[in-house]
Formats: structure tokens, sequence, C-alpha cells
């Protein structure tokens, strides 16, 4: 069990995208090179059926911690080059765990959305079939828009289901990665830690996630491409909050208790 200590209510996000940037904006071309990889590699990955959610897990997911372990050297002011994104790939096996439980969520809603599709075309080829019975022709136009209106409606609550599911596992698994990148520890420990100090930083996470969601609604305005330059500093603004949240990770072994957050630009939280 790990005794990493983390501050509560210690992630002030504007304070995460402006140190972000101020970081990124210095080798912005090495981060950008980066995380276009990391980006298009999700992508390509998601276009194969059935094995996507698998294959993120395998390769997308030590790539993201790669970025954080880029990310964390250079705020310690340690240099930084391309190869390094690939060290998630040093630390394997709890990487790919970690990436595992965060896709459960999307593995859920895939297997759901496969089901409701499958309903659907089932129902449209049994239709079909009985057009040329005349009682099932005189009923099944209501049968049919019944079915459709039963399948909109399960439809709609697996989204709103999937919504919540996703934020109650993106607070919950946030520090995650990084833990495991930056620690010797395990992936259970990491995640269990990652629930702690997640739920512990709620309000600043929820926000973290929105401004991240209106930088790249403004890189989708920009022709779409615009996304791909904002990445970055996404990533960049989340590497700040797990070091407002757990600022002690690299501190000397003679600290009783961890530097305060707003040494690393936090200014919520002090509790631990």
């Amino acid at each position: 069990m790990t005794n990493i200590q983390f501050y509560k209510g210690a992630i002030d996000a504007p304070g995460c995208i402006s140190n972000g940037w101020n970081l990124i904006k210095v080798n912005y071309g090495l981060y950008f090179g980066i995380c276009i990889v990391a980006t298009l590699t999700m992508i390509i990955l998601s276009c194969i059926p059935c094995l996507n959610i698998l294959l993120i897990g395998l390769v997308n997911a030590p790539l993201v911690a790669g970025i954080y372990y880029v990310v964390l050297r250079d705020m310690r002011g340690e240099p930084i080059d391309f190869g390094m994104m690939f060290k998630g790939y040093e630390k394997f096996v709890p990487v790919m765990i970690v990436g595992f439980i965060q896709a459960i969520p999307s593995i859920i809603f895939a297997i759901l959305q496969y089901v409701l599709d499958f309903t659907r075309v089932a129902t449209q080829i049994l239709g079909q079939q009985g057009i040329g019975s005349g009682t099932f022709y005189q009923n099944s136009g209501g049968t049919e828009l019944a079915i459709a209106g039963g399948l909109l409606a399960v439809y709609l609550l697996v989204v709103v289901a999937y919504f919540v599911i996703a934020i109650a596992w993106y607070v919950s698994f946030a520090f995650a990665l990084p833990l495991v990148i930056e620690n010797d520890i395990n992936a259970i420990d990491a995640l269990k830690l990652s629930v702690k100090a997640g739920w512990g930083n709620f309000g600043g996470l929820i926000f973290l996630a929105f401004l991240g969601g209106l930088i790249a609604f403004v890189g989708v305005l920009a022709i779409c491409i615009g996304v791909f330059f904002v990445i970055p500093i996404i990533y960049a603004a989340h590497a700040f909050a797990y070091r407002q949240v757990f600022p002690s990770l690299n501190a000397p072994t003679t600290y009783n208790t961890p530097p305060p957050p707003n040494e690393y630009g936090g200014s919520f939280g002090q509790g631990v």
C-alpha cells in the first residue's frame, strides 16, 4: 500500500490552463509532435471494429502515460525529448491495467450500442418478412412505430447513463496514469489513490474538464484541425492539476508534509 499524500480541493483550473500553456510554448513543436502521434494512433485504432477498445488499452494508454512523463519532467526543469513519449511502455503492465479500467464505460456503451443496432436491424427484417401477411401489414405501421419509440427511449437512457458514468470514471481515475508513471506503485494502488484524490478534488476536475472542453471546441471551430493544436495544452493542464494535488511526490524524504499546492500554481485547497 502507498503512503503518497495528496491535497483536497487543491486544483486551480484556470491556473492549470495558464501554467500548461506557459510550460509547453517553449517546446511547442515537441509537444505537438508527441500529442499528435498519440491522438492519431487512438483515432486509427478506434476505426478497428470490436478490437478497438482492446488495442487502445494496449497501445494508447502507454503513449498517454508517456505524455505525462514528458510534461512532469519538463515541470521539474529536466531535459526532454521525443523518445520519452514511449516511457509508458517501460511500465506496460500497470499502465495497461489502468487503461483497461479507464475504458470500461466505453466498452459497456459499445456493447449496448451493438445490441441496440442488432435489435433495430432484426426488427426491420421481421417487418419486411411480415408484409405478405394482411393482418401484419395492417398493424405493422403502429407496431414498428412503437418499437422505434421504445428503442429511442432506451437509447436516450443509455446515453444519459453513459454520461453520468463517464463523469464518475473521469473523476475517479484522472490521476491513475501519472501516478503509475511517476511512482513505483502497482496499478491497484494507483487506482485506489486516484479515486480518493479525484473525489477530494471533484469541483476542480469538473471545472478543468469544462475549460478543456471549451478549448477543444474552439479548436474544432478552427476548421476542425485546430483541435490538434490545443491538445498539448489540455494534457499539460491535467499534469499541473495532478501536481497541485500530489505536490510531494519528488520532495526529499525528510519532509513530513508536502509543500503547499500553490508552489505548483494551485490556490484552492490546503487540507490533506
